[in-house]
């Protein structure tokens, strides 16, 4: 069984065949499916997706930082009234954290978002999943001061140097989210994974976003963790069995399931 530890079916792309989609992702041996909520918006269809498929999917809540707007005390009041009324009913507090690559008008708000969340995250003993675009020194600044042994999480979607995955590795129950990115020649992440235990990984796809190769410039979807795994095995020099086996227990560990 492989997971996919970050995906977006509940988004708008997914409308003309979401259940087909994960179907597919569940027939080719994908089996789980995690779900990161973004905004107010995005939660009902969270939630119509996990009764959908009450054993495959599993949801998350949080405040996406993309979508810190002026209305950010709003929606964080009513993430926080779904989180802590029914708490069992996430696996993570997420997708949190900071985005500064489109927006920096919101800074100093992503900050005070992302510190709320961890609080409670902390208080509700989940982990969070942690979205770091350019934003890796302002993440790091919070966490450096608020992290503590039992908070756990992953940085998803995980894009950075060698230097920033060892500060994330170096609070000791952080792991990292690997995606399509890693098939990108340019992107040069291969190289850099090759040095990291892969204990310390996740697989993910951030569908509908970040498609693999062979599928760059089409939807992204669950099945294709495949092609993300079949890669990493590649860097690694193991069988797909491994990847399948480690990445599985390093996410079910991670996420209490």
């Amino acid at each position: 069984m492989f997971i996919d530890t970050h995906t977006h079916l509940y988004s708008e792309e997914f409308n003309e065949d979401r259940t087909a989609i994960v179907q597919k992702a569940i027939d080719s041996g994908v089996e789980k499916l995690f779900l990161p909520n973004i905004d107010v918006e995005s939660i009902n269809g969270m939630h119509q997706l996990v009764e959908e498929f009450p054993n495959n999917c599993y949801a998350m809540m949080g405040l996406h930082p993309g979508y810190v707007k002026e209305d950010w005390e709003e929606q964080l009041n009513t993430i926080e009234k779904h989180l802590f009324d029914q708490p069992e009913k996430y696996i993570a507090v997420g997708e949190i954290g900071m985005d500064l690559y489109w927006d920096k008008s919101f800074k100093n708000a992503q900050e005070t978002v992302f510190r709320k969340q961890v609080e409670w995250a902390k208080n509700l003993k989940l982990p969070i999943v942690i979205h770091a675009r350019e934003a890796f020194d302002e993440i790091f600044e919070i966490l450096d001061e608020i992290n503590t042994p039992e908070l756990t999480g992953v940085f998803h979607c995980f894009t950075g140097n060698s230097e920033q995955a060892n500060h994330i590795l170096k609070y000791g129950n952080f792991k990292l989210g690997i995606g399509g990115v890693l098939t990108y020649k340019k992107a040069e992440l291969d190289k850099l994974i090759a040095n990291i235990d892969l204990k310390n990984l996740i697989l993910e796809t951030d569908s509908p976003y970040l498609p693999p190769v062979p599928f760059r410039g089409k939807r992204n979807e669950s099945s294709y963790v495949l092609h993300i795994a079949e890669k990493l095995a590649d860097v690694y020099g193991v069988s797909m069995k491994e990847i399948e086996i480690q990445t599985t227990q390093n996410a079910l560990e991670l996420f209490n399931i």
